[in-house]
Formats: structure tokens, sequence, C-alpha cells
């Protein structure tokens, strides 16, 4: 779920994609549709060099004919990408650059839709649990192929979902299915039907094996490691070349189950971080750009050449205070840090609206499950003081706030320090890179688990299941704020068992009262998930989680 920090530009690595892929920009220059001027700008930002007749020294691409909506053309869709943060193997990755390539062969046993988080049928037919909620049954489809011809069938779903929920395999997606499917929980009933045998009731776990477990793609049972060789999977792409920190493309599968993707190629370069995407977009390199943030965007934002559209989401930031500290062991010491942040000035000003308030709880308003009748906290700054006063600090006290340099995460962190002045808090700034910050992810090898005050950033998820847990339980593995509490544990206990909606929602009502009571955490915020692209480009589709799609994309003249 974490994402990779953001680096400088790496020019020298443009330079490699250029030669490995074809420089575009001539293409777009023949075609009249850039000046002489910005290909000679292009080329010595990529640092391509000239040759006689002031011709850059690359090979000429062939020319991106347009097409008729909801026919296959001979179109290449490119995407400027950043570069995954290691291996691309569906088993352990965890930084959204890797898990959007997962998709463009993979597919999952359901597909959780980017805009509305609604479950749709995908290599699953149906599905449905037993009265208790502990079993799920699944209907597969048939006369589907993987990319090598092999046939889809109930093994493969049982082989995958056996390696994700196995301890000694690394597997990443752990974080979703510990506690809920064990090793040899799934079995196959007959050739296209697999029943799911769950630890314990969970009336969301639709959620776990669709798109929103990005780890969940369905490999062959026989599939024996080496991702990056195949991308083995039964998608409308399969692999033609991939390259580790340069790029991937993907072409057209003929044998495809369902409606054979309209492109016939997509091709990813890959940026080390937003501002060298951004370059590559502008100069004509790329057509789309995925993880799009508002930070550092303006030029597309108000450039009418290009759109910017995103999803709503339940991606958010927690700002823990350590119950356990002597600082936050009072809970109104953390009642009144919550209470002098201004939340509307902060979505106006980080996320230029694009942003939803948030109510210090996990419950975003994109979750059905969550309870709108739930009072908004509002800055109070003389309730505040007064919590203070009462808490013994009247004057307040010092600490310090550690956090990462990732997105906005070191502006906001600027926010909350100047929000604490004016209710006596002097909070000292410690901004430090992902690798540090995280560290082994383990309590006492952590600045994230260890520091008394923190801001962590948590991408999205469909169900609020893993926000409820893995942060805020007695027992939870990331459990910053080091929160113990018995009734939250069960009240959690009960949300995850609940089958139905109304049922799920009166208790999420239950635990947003108890958590704003409590204040362990701070969330001001749950921000869109935004993709940035030429204004000829239509029928991409994304999802929250950074996941895009291309079988429906096309390219207007």
């Amino acid at each position: 779920m974490k994402t990779a920090a953001d680096r400088f530009p790496a020019l020298d690595l443009a330079r490699r994609q250029a030669d490995a892929y074809g420089n575009h920009a001539i293409d777009e220059f023949f075609a009249g549709r850039i000046t002489r001027r910005e290909l000679l700008r292009y080329a010595s930002v990529i640092g391509l060099s000239l040759v006689g007749g002031g011709v850059l020294n690359a090979p000429r691409a062939s020319a991106q004919g347009s097409t008729k909506p909801g026919a296959p053309s001979s179109q290449t869709i490119r995407v400027a990408h950043l570069t995954p943060a290691g291996a691309v193997d569906p088993l352990t990755v965890t930084d959204a650059a890797s898990l959007a390539l997962l998709n463009q062969t993979g597919e999952f046993l359901i597909d959780d839709d980017g805009e509305k988080l609604m479950l749709k049928p995908a290599l699953a037919l149906s599905w449905k649990p037993n009265d208790k909620g502990d079993v799920w049954t699944f209907r597969l489809r048939e006369n589907v192929k993987f990319h090598d011809g092999q046939p889809f069938t109930a093994k493969d779903v049982v082989a995958t979902f056996d390696r994700l929920a196995d301890p000694a395999s690394g597997s990443a997606a752990l974080s979703v299915l510990k506690g809920v499917l064990s090793k040899g929980g799934a079995k196959a009933v007959d050739e296209h039907t697999v029943a799911f045998h769950l630890d314990a009731p969970n009336g969301n776990f639709p959620y776990y094996v669709s798109s929103d477990n990005y780890n969940a793609v369905i490999l062959p049972a026989s599939y024996a490691g080496g991702y990056e060789k195949s991308f083995i999977g039964t998608g409308p792409f399969k692999l033609e070349k991939y390259q580790p920190k340069v790029g991937a493309s993907f072409v057209r599968n003929p044998d495809y189950w369902g409606e054979k993707a309209l492109p016939e190629r997509v091709q990813f370069s890959f940026y080390a971080d937003q501002q060298a995407q951004l370059l590559a977009l502008q100069g004509h390199q790329a057509d789309v750009m995925g993880t799009f943030t508002v930070q550092g965007g303006a030029a597309i934002l108000n450039n009418p050449d290009y759109k910017a559209v995103g999803v709503k989401s339940s991606a958010h930031r927690q700002i823990h205070m350590r119950n356990d500290n002597p600082l936050f062991k009072d809970k109104r010491v953390r009642q009144a840090l919550a209470l002098s942040l201004d939340r509307d000035v902060l979505v106006r000003g980080l996320f230029k609206g694009r942003a939803q308030l948030g109510n210090d709880s996990p419950f975003a308003p994109v979750f059905p499950s969550s309870d709108a009748g739930v009072p908004q906290r509002k800055i109070d700054i003389a309730k505040a003081k007064q919590l203070l006063a009462q808490a013994g600090v009247p004057n307040g006290f010092d600490v310090t706030l550690t956090t990462e340099k990732y997105m906005e995460i070191p502006d906001l962190a600027v926010v909350v320090q100047n929000a604490a002045k004016a209710i006596g808090v002097r909070i000292n700034l410690k901004v430090e890179s992902q690798s540090l910050y995280y560290g082994a992810g383990t309590p006492g090898k952590s600045d994230w688990l260890d520091s008394p005050l923190g801001i962590t950033d948590y991408g999205h998820r469909g169900v609020p299941n893993v926000f409820l847990n893995a942060p805020l339980t007695s027992t939870g593995t990331w459990n910053a704020a080091h929160f113990r509490n018995a009734q939250y544990d069960q009240l959690v206990a009960q949300f995850v068992a609940a089958v139905d909606l109304a049922s799920q929602k009166k208790i999420s009502g239950q635990i947003q009262t108890l958590l704003l009571d409590e204040t362990p955490i701070i969330i001001p915020f749950f921000y869109d998930q935004l993709i940035a692209m030429r204004k000829g480009v239509n029928g991409v589709r994304f999802t929250a989680l950074a996941q895009l799609y291309f079988d429906r994309a096309v390219l207007s003249a």
C-alpha cells in the first residue's frame, strides 16, 4: 500500500527511454502538432543530440492513426509512468507503479469499479455467502484461457490464494488476508466453482479477492515465479517487452475471452518522479500519466490542451499520537490537537478542492457503510485551549513530528505545526525519506511506529476493514498510535462479521463516535485519485488504487 518516494528527475533514465522506445516527439513535429522550437526544447531536456539538418538522432516511430469508437485499431497508447520500486511480482508488490502494471495482463475474480466502488463480475460470474458468512462460494467464468493457452479453472484460483495466504511466501497480501483467509481455505468444488472457507465470518470478503486487493491477480496453478519474463495472465493485453527501469509494452490479446482491446499496444516509459512524467506529457512523448497530484501539476490543471480527471477515494493521511506517550496519554490533549486544524482550508489549499473532509476515523465518505450522521469535527481554538488546561498543560508543550517526504505530506506537516502554535503546542518537524521513516516496519525499528507524533500515507481501499484493523486494533501490525481499546476491538470484529449493509452502517456509527472521543489518530481529509492525459484521449478507466485500464482507450485525431 506504500508508494515510492518522490525523487529528482533522472535525465539519464529519460535518455535511455528515448533510445529504447523511439522519439515520438519527431512524429508530433512532422505532423505539425509541435513547433521546431518545442522539438528542440524537448531534445535539450532529455539530452538527445542533433545531426545535420536539425533532425534528432533517434529512429522515427510510425505515426498513430485515428480510429472509430468501438473498433480495434493500430493505435499505441503511450504512458508516462513512475518507475517500479523493485521487481514486479504479484506476490510482493506494494507500490503504485508496480501494481498498475499487473492489471495490464492480469485479471481478478471481481473488479472494484473505479468510480462507484461497486463490485462487478470478472473471472468470477457470481458469489454468495452461507448464512453465517464464513464460507463464500464463487462461480467461475468458463472458456477462459491464459496467454500461454492453458485453460482457466478452479485449481488456478486455489493455487493463487494458497500462495497469497501462505505466511512463508513473503506475500504482501497478508496485510489483507491475515486472520481472514488461511492457506488451504480455498477449495475447488468443481472445475468452475471455488469455496472460500474463512477464519471468521466476513461480510465484505468479496472485496478481499477483487481488484481492491491488487496482489490477487489470478495466475496459473503451474506458475513457478519469474513473472517479469511473461506477465502471465488472462487479460486483454499480453506482454510484448519488459525492461526494468526503462519501460514495458503490451499488445492486444487476440484470444481474449471478452471484447478485444481497442488499441493494438500500450507502451509504458518509466520516470523517476512526477516532474519528469509531466515533461514527457507536455513534450508529446506520452498520452497519459498516472499518479498525478495537485502538487506541482498546475501547468496541467490550467491548460485546456490537457485534462486531469479524478475519482473519489478513501486514500488519506493519518496523524498518529502515541497513546502510551506521556504527552498524549490524556485524550483531551489529542482532542485539542485535532480541534486546532481547519479542514476546509486544508482541502482547498493542498488539493484545490479535490478531496473530502475527514472526521478522524477511517470511514471515508465513499464507503456505503459510513454513517454520515456522525457530527463533523471542526476547528475550535477556544475549546482546544480549554482541553489542554483541563489536561494540566495550559501552556502547551514541545514535541517532534516525524514524517515522510512524499507528495503533499511535508506541506501538511507545516500546516499542523502552524495550527498547533495557536493552542500553545510547539512542534519541531523531522521530514525524512520514506525508507528512513518506515524503517523495518516493526516496533523498535521504525520511526513510523516509534515516533510520538507522525504523519503516514494510506492508499485507497474499497472497504474500511484494513484501515480499521492494522492501524487501530490492539494487535494491529501498523498501530503507530499504540492504541489499545477493548470496546473498539469488539466493535471492529462485529463490523467485519456483519453481512448486510444496514448492520455495518449501525456499527460504523458506534466506531466513528468512539474514535472521535478517543482521538488516537487525526484523519483530516480523503483525497481524490487523479490521472492526467492529452485532451484527445478517451476511454481510459482507472481506480482509486492507481490501476489503469486501456482496453477501451482511443486517441482522436
